[in-house]
């Protein structure tokens, strides 16, 4: 089967034949329709120091996609030939205490599809049955494709109650335009999201944003005035992995405020701690999905008429992957979705 695959330690990927990949007795061969281009995927392309840690050649990259159901183990139930799927990317042990009491988001063994074993940049995958999702009603292949990333923004968003709150996000990242879409279907008074890319703004205002703002030219503090807030910000979601914008939000966040914070700093930086335990701020670190609640919650947004249709900006036949990257790493679209069906 054709694969895109990080053959060597080195920048780039390659787009060869390799052997289809085998199911056991509790895993589920799928046939790949669509898959999704994340940031990881673009550290293990660009080869930099984080892929070099985390990643070992040869290997196929890929953990965002949509796919057939095309055999089952004969240890698998609830799962049969045909059903469309997407996958969760975050393989657990099953034996922590954490797996054990039900909260295997917080495994402490977690192995990464596409990252510590082969991915789904290929024609075929096969994932334990446990990580398998099936979608019971009918959604775009597109969409179901970046399920993944967009159970990143249904987890952080639905972190704190946001009926009537108003919501600061920074960065307007495919991630934080489903963050805002989400936060206001979710009920939220005001959404105000920043960015300092004005193509990404513009999609921000077409998910729904109230405020969308570029912080290159306007201050958070402006957008408070603009949105007529007295006390700041209820709601904080960290979308970017900026320190300067981590630092925007804590000075501009209401006293008892709450953040969740899902962007991941590519190094330690300073926090003005005073402010935080002077205005009684919580931060919460937030990393993948919830299994599955979060899953749970991702279709019935969806089938409650949650609109994701303009995040996604690019669509690429897999052998123009190469194109495709350099859309997704460009920093002004939305996500960029493969389709190896082409």
């Amino acid at each position: 089967m054709k694969a895109l695959v990080k053959e060597k330690a080195a920048p780039g990927l390659s787009l060869v034949e390799v052997p289809e990949p085998e199911a056991g007795p509790g895993d589920v061969l799928i046939k790949v329709l669509r898959t999704g281009i994340c940031g990881t995927d673009l550290h293990i392309r660009a080869w930099d120091g984080w892929a070099q840690q985390a990643v070992s050649a040869p290997l196929v990259v890929g953990h965002e996609f949509s796919g057939e159901v095309v055999s089952v183990g004969r240890d698998v139930a609830g799962i049969e030939v045909g059903d469309l799927v997407s996958g969760e990317g975050h393989l657990v042990c099953g034996k922590c205490r954490n797996c054990l009491a039900g909260r295997r988001h917080l495994c402490r063994a977690t192995v990464g599809l596409g990252v510590g074993r082969d991915g789904c940049f290929a024609e075929y995958v096969v994932l334990p049955a446990s990580n398998v999702w099936v979608h019971r009603n009918p959604v775009d292949l597109d969409i179901a494709a970046i399920f993944d990333p967009f159970g990143n923004a249904v987890h952080t968003a639905l972190s704190f109650p946001l009926v009537g709150e108003d919501v600061l996000i920074t960065g307007a990242g495919p991630i934080g335009l489903m963050a805002a879409a989400v936060a206001k279907h979710a009920g939220a008074r005001n959404v105000a999201i920043t960015d300092v890319s004005e193509a990404r703004l513009d999609l921000a205002r077409k998910v729904g944003a109230d405020l969308a703002l570029d912080v290159s030219s306007a201050s958070i503090a402006d957008g408070q005035r603009l949105l007529g807030l007295r006390e700041g910000f209820d709601v904080g979601l960290e979308m970017s992995g900026n320190p300067a914008a981590m630092r925007d939000m804590l000075a501009n966040m209401t006293h008892g405020g709450r953040i969740a914070m899902l962007g991941l700093p590519s190094q330690e930086f300073a926090v003005d701690w005073a402010r935080v335990v002077t205005s009684m701020i919580t931060i919460k670190g937030i990393y993948g999905r919830e299994m599955f609640e979060t899953w749970y919650a991702m279709s019935v947004l969806l089938e409650g008429g949650l609109d994701l249709a303009p995040v996604i900006t690019g669509r690429y036949p897999a052998a123009e992957f190469e194109a495709a990257f350099a859309d997704a790493a460009s920093g002004h679209g939305g996500k960029v979705v493969m389709d190896w069906t082409a």
